[in-house]
């Protein structure tokens, strides 16, 4: 098992045209979400871009990132080995399910080819989809969809997890569902979470603490 990280943020500040978005100074643990509100524009997503690693060249960076004891701030966004979630699932329309998740094996690339499909259908059974590798995507439901991205993004093994706003696309019952499987997944697997988020609910079910971002 991955040994648990916790994410740094240190003395973060980004700035776009001369004016500062966001100034942050804090320590995500092994397990924990941290929630970012605000109104759009206040820098909640461009400071998930800053940790991942695609931050566009136009904002002014500021501050460190460090996970699990290692600053990944200068490290191209391949090599953070951070997991991220969007508003849209945006699995391969030209791969089957079982094929979207083992892109997502290139770290287990030496395993044998059955051991990587027996990762697979684990993964798929874990999130309630057994015997669904050989599905079109576009078969899916939205949430059935959501459920194969997350597990897209973990068995990539990653040492932190992004979320900007995953669950802003589905109906409120499916959002709820879709909250408690993701957050119980990252606890799980002792991720430490950033999700960023304009609803309230969303950041009452993560637990954590609440930053509200000025606009």
């Amino acid at each position: 098992m991955t040994q648990a990280a916790s994410l740094r943020l240190e003395k973060v500040r980004l700035g776009l045209d001369g004016r500062t978005l966001l100034d942050l100074d804090c320590t995500v643990a092994p397990g924990e979400i941290l929630t970012l509100m605000g109104p759009s524009g206040s820098g909640k997503s461009s400071l998930l871009a800053f940790v991942a690693g695609f931050l566009p060249p136009a904002f002014e960076a500021y501050g460190h990132v460090w996970l699990n004891g290692d600053e990944i701030t200068a490290l191209p966004a391949e090599r953070r080995r951070v997991g991220l979630m969007f508003q849209d699932p945006l699995l391969f329309p030209h791969m089957s399910v079982g094929a979207n998740l083992a892109f997502a094996l290139s770290r287990e690339a030496a395993k044998p080819k059955p051991e990587r499909a027996r990762l697979v259908e684990e993964a798929l059974a874990e999130a309630g989809l057994a015997g669904f590798s050989d599905r079109d995507p576009a078969t899916l439901s939205g949430g059935q969809q959501s459920r194969v991205a997350l597990m897209r993004v973990l068995l990539a093994r990653p040492r932190a997890l992004l979320l900007d706003e995953p669950f802003s696309r589905l109906d409120r019952e499916l959002r709820s569902q879709m909250r408690e499987f993701v957050f119980a997944e990252a606890r799980k697997h002792d991720l430490p979470v950033l999700l960023v988020t304009h609803d309230h609910e969303d950041a009452e079910a993560a637990g954590g603490t609440v930053i509200e971002l000025e606009g």
